[in-house]
């Protein structure tokens, strides 16, 4: 009888115990720290136009970040374009009927290629800003391809946009956006390419995109 009464007791302390232990909550976030994305803007340039075409930008750009934490996340770019003709006409300047006219074209062509960083800051829910800072080699070419001078242009763009993540794991986002960018620093620019540059802004407002990535 006494053994019996040990065994009840030792049996109500455990579940007492138990009851007391606080429950482990199902973990419903994923720990994906790194993330790899580019724009969408490429895209239509693989299927629309010749990759040769005059005013085919050529462009390959592809992001490598990771996340420091929840708010925060570095990165690096790599981006490569070609201009066709001065970046900083703006909107309201007649971009697109320019591109149409062919009035303001390059006698050639820029190729612009660099490696760079990123910092983005998340500030509410998916809606976050970046901050892009790219050194730029250029190669000034003319109709025929031949390299007519070497020069470097410093580009740097601001961000605001909304972070959107699905797929099961949340493995899978689209960036939607608006950017603004400047260039001040911008050097050896041939004389004919540069008589149109300065009929022109060194920077471009309000420029949408959409960016596809994945986290691993």
């Amino acid at each position: 009888m006494r053994n019996l009464s040990i065994i009840i007791l030792a049996l109500c302390t455990l579940s007492a115990s138990a009851q007391l232990s606080p429950k482990k909550e199902t973990k419903t976030t994923f720990d994906h720290k790194y993330r790899v994305s580019m724009p969408l803007i490429i895209v239509p340039q693989l299927f629309t136009k010749s990759w040769d075409d005059r005013t085919n930008t050529q462009h390959i750009e592809l992001h490598f970040k990771y996340e420091l934490d929840a708010k925060n996340i570095v990165g690096v770019k790599f981006a490569s374009w070609r201009l066709f003709q001065p970046m900083g006409i703006l909107w309201w300047d007649g971009l697109l009927d320019k591109v149409e006219s062919g009035t303001e074209y390059y006698p050639g062509h820029v190729r612009e290629t660099g490696l760079g960083v990123s910092y983005q800051r998340m500030l509410w829910k998916g809606l976050f800003t970046t901050a892009e800072v790219l050194p730029q080699y250029k190669t000034y070419l003319d109709l025929d391809n031949n390299k007519i001078d070497n020069g470097f242009k410093l580009y740097t763009s601001l961000h605001l946009g909304y972070h959107w993540a699905f797929g099961k794991k949340k493995q899978f986002f689209v960036e939607p956006q608006i950017h603004c960018q400047t260039w001040l620093i911008d050097t050896n620019t041939p004389s004919e390419f540069k008589e149109l540059d300065n009929r022109w802004a060194n920077y471009f407002l309000f420029e949408p995109n959409l960016y596809f990535g994945i986290k691993f």
